[in-house]
Order: structure tokens, then sequence, then C-alpha cells
């Protein structure tokens, strides 16, 4: 049995789970609404203030998607009552990031051009610089999976080159540094 998919998940007091006919799940919260289909095989049953999920058999693809779903339906029900919200770090001289009101974050990475990089209107951005300190981009939002997904093509845009650290990185990440040629003598 999937350790993760036997678990029931508690639905809090502020939250309404709803499962249609076609397997869509409806989460209703403080912060908003979400939805996700479910895969037919999956059941899923909403009883006592709890949700489980249960697959008909011991098959691989049964025993994946049993987990997956579970942990989507909770993502959810913390999204809805919570929120995510992630922070990334631009390390380099000169490189720098700010928000245009039409929810487009404009970010010069050391190219020849300024890049225009538009968010989703689901996410809300903000940018911050401090004299003498890397500006930091904030992303928050109900959606872990879409806030997952605009975070790793932000972070793409200059990925974080081993010998000097630069680019763009989740604040707090530990980066592996190489030692350049002259650590070699």
């Amino acid at each position: 049995m999937s350790r993760i998919g036997k678990l029931p998940i508690a639905i809090p007091a502020t939250v309404t789970l709803t499962v249609d006919t076609n397997h869509i799940v409806t989460v209703k919260g403080p912060k908003g609404t979400l939805t996700q289909a479910i895969d037919p095989d999956i059941n899923v049953t909403v009883e006592n203030g709890e949700v489980t999920f249960t697959r008909p058999t011991e098959q691989k693809r049964h025993r994946a998607m049993h987990g997956l779903y579970r942990a989507l339906t909770n993502n959810m029900i913390v999204g809805v009552t919570e929120g995510y919200k992630i922070s990334l770090e631009i390390v380099g001289v000169g490189f720098k990031a700010e928000v245009i009101p039409t929810n487009v974050l404009q970010l010069s990475l050391g190219y020849s051009h300024i890049i225009f990089f538009a968010i989703p209107q689901e996410v809300k951005v903000t940018a911050l610089t401090e004299k003498g300190k890397n500006p930091i981009v904030t992303l928050e939002s109900i959606d872990k999976q879409l806030l997952g997904h605009i975070a790793a093509k932000i972070k793409s845009l200059r990925k974080v080159e081993p010998y000097k650290g630069k680019g763009i990185r989740e604040v707090g990440e530990v980066i592996r540094r190489k030692a350049g040629k002259t650590a070699k003598k």
C-alpha cells in the first residue's frame, strides 16, 4: 500500500471539497477555488471531514496514481487555506528585476537585451531591490503546480553557474561551487 496514498486528509472547517461524477475534485477556501481531474480508477470518498483515496488493484500505474492524487489534493487544500510562496534571488553585477503593472516581470540578466516575462494572473509577483543587496523576486499563489512551473521558467532564464555563483536561485539554495584554474596549483 502506498504510504502517502493511504493517509487520509483532514478538511479544515473553512474549506469545502466536492467530487462530481466526472471525477473532478473542487476545493473552495478563503483564498480561492482550485479544481483537479482525478483518474477514474482511483476512488475518492469524503466523509467525517476527511478525504480518503483507494485504488482497485496493485498495478504499478494504480500505485503511482494513488499517491499522486492524494498529494495533489492535499496541496490544493493547503493552497486555498494558506497559499504558497517562492522567493528567487538574482545574483550578479548589474542584474536587475522590476515588475511592470500589467503583471510582467522585466529582467536585466547580463544579456544584450532586457527580458520581459509574462506572469499569469493567478500568480502575484513582487520585486524588491535594496541598495547593496541582490534583487529578490517573490511569487505567491494558491496553485502549487503553477507556482513551481513559473519559478522554474524564471530560473531557466539564467542558470546559476558553478564558478562565480551568478544566476537566478531560490533564497537559501546552496550552490555547489567549483574551484577555478588557479586553485589547481
